[in-house]
């Protein structure tokens, strides 16, 4: 299965590429990308994605290349294991993970984006509005919880796998989120759940956070 990821470890959407692709025992090729070098520039790999962005999908032997990492998890469920649960086949339920995931990208990686990057890349403080509006979507996140184990019914899915990934970002800037008390149960069962996690996400998480404190201090 000649499937080539190109990847940073520390980004959430490429984390989430991976644990799908473990979740369905799918190998890849990992090919790192450094884009604050700008490794995402050379002409090879725009040749395989003009947009030039990660992580990116390339099966070599078909030339077949993808990129946002929602429609890869779900192109990696249809095409190696369709009606996998990660992904039902109920219309209703893969619906609801549906609905999930573009609350993720859209909504919940949206606001984190406006309270993690500016102290990432600025050195800024978090804006107060921008953390009132993060908390607000939190609470979204919270309430999906509570009728459910998971995010999205009784079932891991691939919206746990998302959510989870983008949720791993606030650790790197320290923001704390344990004040919802089902987002913090749910990540701490799920988390255990995955034999992979540490080498998936803690590792690239506690990686990116030591470059945010060296940062810091060197500022």
């Amino acid at each position: 299965m000649p499937l080539d990821l190109y990847y940073m470890p520390a980004s959430a959407p490429c984390r989430t590429v991976i644990m799908v692709a473990k979740e369905l025992n799918i190998p890849l090729n990992l090919k790192p990308l450094d884009l604050m070098a700008g490794e995402q520039n050379k002409p090879e790999f725009v040749a395989i994605n003009p947009q030039h962005c990660i992580p990116t999908l390339h099966d070599t032997e078909t030339g077949f290349a993808l990129w946002e990492s929602r429609a890869i998890v779900t192109y990696l469920v249809n095409k190696y294991s369709p009606g996998h649960s990660l992904y039902p086949a109920d219309a209703q339920k893969r619906a609801v993970v549906d609905a999930r995931l573009y609350f993720d990208i859209g909504t919940l990686y949206a606001n984190l984006a406006k309270v993690v990057y500016p102290q990432l890349f600025g050195g800024a403080p978090i804006d107060p509005e921008a953390d009132k509006t993060m908390k607000e979507k939190l609470a979204f996140l919270d309430g999906f919880l509570a009728g459910g184990k998971y995010v999205a019914g009784d079932t891991k899915t691939l919206a746990d796998l998302s959510i989870l990934a983008s949720i791993g970002m606030f650790d790197v800037v320290s923001y704390d989120i344990s004040s919802f008390a089902n987002i913090a149960s749910w990540r701490q069962r799920l988390e255990a759940e995955l034999p992979y996690n540490a080498e998936v996400n803690t590792a690239a998480i506690d990686g990116f956070k030591a470059f945010f404190e060296a940062k810091k201090t060197a500022a």
